[in-house]
This record gives structure tokens, sequence and C-alpha cells, in this order.
């Protein structure tokens, strides 16, 4: 007695699908599971085994063996337990073959047949809308998530039995996915806002610039300046996600299992803030299994690395490849899986060991070589790729007792939305490019054009900064973004002048 049910599994952030293949022969009693399946999946014989039993089926004394192909990927994971409970249930003639031939089925089983939410979900239901399929068995609780999928129906289970029943059409299931869907264009209510934010002008003006381009940002202050507050408010006035992005973001959340139940589609930009203990593989990703880093996890968002050079330098370091590239790729033995990570770095350092070099109200405490070796922790090819470097001084009293209102983050994002419109308008014609920061060579040769005046300027500054090729290319992009944030056309004089300010930490100033 031989069946094959289709599931599903991911790859990285996409789904691929899975034959469940199952054979039920007369000889030795023996449940055996093959196709490189992992601990998690080897231990379902045992969940499925009770939760057939205790769903009123009876598995005979025999030989089964159950082939998960392709058989040269990895599977994890627990969502194989249904599938393989429906095939053997199957080979025993106890269902029907109707519906099984256009059905995706997915899902995790407890001892007593209950189903139980799975990993993945929103990869696997595109995966099955693209291979075909018209059915996606799912558990019930995971009914949410796969709803923004279209050109499926979503058929949500909550128990062993009520599968079976379905698929032999005793009863009919009918999913309205409008109870579940979130409506993308709805807008994000954040606890934080700017108006909260006293003083600190120079460093809001660098964050409007910084979201309006998407470009990474580095803050340098002493303790208590407001760096940590102002990051947590850099993304209530980010641009909201549009479908494309909120569906990347949310597969990658589907996958790490960070998805709130009952939540479709992720709509509010990630902000991670990961502790500077973090290691390599929490960063950037990996795994015997790969699995998305922090850096994957904040695609589309924010990641904020407070402290920056308490990070490990190899942390830091491995930083440089996703920042450049936005996407980092792993490679194990048997695969390679590529992660996207487009993220904005924003990152807060104190400008000495014992925070207060350059406080008027605090003496710092640190030599001269304390302090340089303090700041080459960050190395020189990091800084190049971090556009802007934006002095954070202390607030004084005058501007903390003032009880008037600054700006409010509506207004700011405002202004970061009508700039984000022109750069969209500007590369409508190029892939993949959305916002100034990711410009690649020639679209700087074509997009930052600067007048004699503006020529003079950059060049006297990378005369005297010795300033790299890169750190050129990140001020020619930081000034078009100064110029669609003032609503010009042309890059002025004044937007270069104002680019270069935000280099003033450049590799070569801490020497």
């Amino acid at each position: 007695m031989l069946s094959v049910i289709n599931s599903a599994t991911t790859l990285g952030i996409n789904g691929v699908i899975i034959k469940v293949e199952a054979d039920i022969s007369i000889g030795l009693q023996n449940f055996s599971i093959v196709g490189l399946p992992e601990t998690s999946v080897k231990e379902s014989k045992t969940r499925v085994q009770s939760a057939v039993k205790n769903s009123g089926f009876d598995i005979p004394p025999k030989k089964i063996t159950i082939n998960l192909a392709p058989a040269d990927l990895k599977k994890d994971g627990t969502k194989f337990d249904l599938p393989i409970a429906i095939a053997i249930l199957y080979a025993l003639q106890n269902i029907k073959s109707d519906k099984l031939r256009d059905s995706v089925i997915i899902g995790e089983l407890s001892l007593t047949g209950e189903l139980r939410p799975v990993k993945g979900v929103l990869p696997i239901a595109v995966e099955t809308r693209d291979a075909g399929f018209k059915y996606l068995v799912l558990p019930d609780k995971n009914a949410a998530e796969a709803s923004v999928v279209d050109n499926i129906e979503i058929i949500p289970i909550s128990n062993l039995t009520q599968a079976i029943s379905w698929l032999n059409s005793e009863i009919e299931i009918v999913y309205d996915r409008s109870a579940d869907l979130i409506v993308n264009d709805q807008q994000v209510e954040y606890p934080e806002d700017f108006r909260d934010v006293k003083g600190q002008e120079n460093a809001k003006r660098a964050l409007e610039i910084a979201a309006s381009g998407g470009h990474n940002i580095l803050m340098v202050g002493p303790p208590g300046s407001g760096k940590t507050m102002l990051a947590r408010r850099l993304r209530t006035i980010l641009p909201p996600m549009n479908f494309n992005e909120a569906l990347e973001t949310t597969k990658i959340y589907s996958v790490m299992g960070l998805l709130k139940s009952g939540v479709s589609l992720i709509k509010e930009r990630p902000f991670r803030a990961p502790h500077h203990t973090i290691s390599d593989v929490g960063l950037i990703g990996g795994g015997s299994i790969p699995k998305p880093g922090e850096v994957s996890i904040s695609h589309n968002g924010i990641l904020f690395l407070d402290e920056l050079p308490e990070f490990s330098k190899s942390v830091l370091e491995v930083l440089r490849q996703p920042m450049e590239d936005r996407e980092v790729t792993i490679s194990r033995a048997l695969l390679s899986i590529t992660y996207p990570a487009n993220f904005m770095l924003v990152a807060a350092m104190n400008p000495c060991p014992c925070g207060y070099l350059g406080d008027p109200n605090h003496k710092c405490l640190c030599s001269y070589p304390t302090i340089q070796k303090y700041r080459t922790r960050i190395s020189g090819p990091l800084l190049d790729r971090i556009d802007i470097h934006i002095d954070v001084p202390p607030v004084q009293y005058a501007e903390l007792s003032n009880q008037r209102e600054g700006e409010s983050s509506t207004e700011i994002r405002k202004r970061v939305i009508k700039a984000r419109a022109i750069q969209e308008e500007r590369f409508k014609k190029h892939k993949n490019i959305y916002c100034n920061s990711q410009m690649t060579t020639r679209l700087i040769r074509k997009y930052c054009q600067l007048k004699s005046e503006g020529q003079d300027i950059l060049k006297n500054a990378m005369e005297k900064l010795h300033m790299s090729a890169r750190a050129h290319d990140r001020i020619l992009k930081l000034a078009r973004t100064i110029a669609d944030v003032d609503g010009s056309e042309e890059i002025q004089a004044s937007h270069v002048a104002e680019a270069i300010q935000y280099r003033t930490l450049d590799r070569n100033q801490f020497n």
C-alpha cells in the first residue's frame, strides 16, 4: 500500500513543495522516516501514532516507511506531522483521493490529535498558489497568516478528525479571509513621538535626512544626551511599507516564528536593538540549518546598535557585506541560502570610554591613547559605509525646562514621504532602487551632477580630510537627499556643504 501527499517546507524565506510518500508493507513492525529528516521530524512518528490512535483509527503492526522528497533537502520542524498521518491513513484507505491531489497539507499534531501552529506558513502559502494547488490545509491558528495570499482556498483545521472529514467531503469548511486580513494602508500608531525630544535640532535634521534617503547614521554624544531616545523615534518618521515590503518582512517573521497570533501582515517597520554581546551568527544568521539573523529580521526597518564600540570587532566587520549588498548569503555543505537584509543602520556611541570628552559639564578622565584605542574599535571601512555622523551634545537646562513641544513625528513624516515620492519617481525605471542610498555608481553619475561651486567644495574636503572614494560617493548620495528634502531639482553648494559636515568622523579623524 503506497500513498503520496503534498506538503511543504521553507528554504530561506521561500516555500518548497515536499512529497510525503508512505509505504505500508508486510514485515517486521517498524516505523521509519527517510529523506534527511532532522530530530524534530524523526520524533513525529511518536506524535503521529498517538494522534491517529486517539482519533479513533488503527495503525496495523506492519513495516511503515515514510519518504520526504526531494531526499537531498534537509527537513526540520514539526509541520510534517499532519501530512504523515494523512499519508498513512490514505494508504490504509481511510481517506478518499478526490481533494488530496489539489491540496498542500501542513500542521503539528498533539498526542490527542489536536493541531498546533507551525512556522513559515506565509512563504508556504505563496508557493502553494504559485505551484498551482487549490487548497492549503493548515492549523486554524495559522489561517490569518495565510489569508494575505489570494487565489488559494485556505482550509483551517483544529484536529486530525476534522481534516479527515473534510478530505472525505463529509463536512464543508468555508474560511472568511476578510475577517482576518489586515488592511495594509492603516496607519501604525507609535508610543514614541519626536515632539517629546527637547532641543537637539541638528540631530533631528540629520535623522530626517537619513529617513528621507534611507541612509545609515551614527550618533556620537555623552551619556544622557538623548541618542537612544532619538533612535527609537526614527521609525515614527519613516514612510509606511508598501505591500511588497510588508509581504517580504512578514515572510522573515513567519520563518522565524516571530509573527504574533492572528496577524496576517506586518505593517510596522521592524526596529531591532540587539545587545552588544550578540554573536556573529546572531547578527548575520547561520546555524547548521541556516536561520535569519538580526540584519534580516530588521529588513525594511532599523537595526539599532547602541554603544557601538562595545560590540565585538568581528561582529562589526561582518556587517560590511550586508550593508553594501543588502542581502546575506549563508553557505553550508548541502545548501546555500540568501536572506534579504535591506536595513537602515542606526548606531550610537560615546566620544570616549568615560563618555565625557567635549562635555562642558564633566571632566574627561581618558588619556589620548585610551581614546584612540576606543575609537579604533570601529574600522575605517565600516565608518565609510555610514553616511551620516552627527554629534549629539548634552541638553541644557533651559531647553529641558521649556514647556513648548517640539515638531511632531507626523509633520516630519510628511516631508519624508514627499522626499521619498520624488525618489520613487526618479528611480521608477530602475529595478530594486527605491531611495537615494541604494544608488549604484552609474546612477550617482547620472543623478548627482554638481555645479562648479559644489565641485570645488567637495574637492577641497576630499583633499583636506583625505576621504576615500566610497566616502565621496556617500557624500553625493547624501547631498542628493538633502536637495530632495529641500525640494530642489539641482544639488546646490549648500547641500554639498551640509553633506560634508556629516562626514567629520571619518577614519582619519581618529588618528
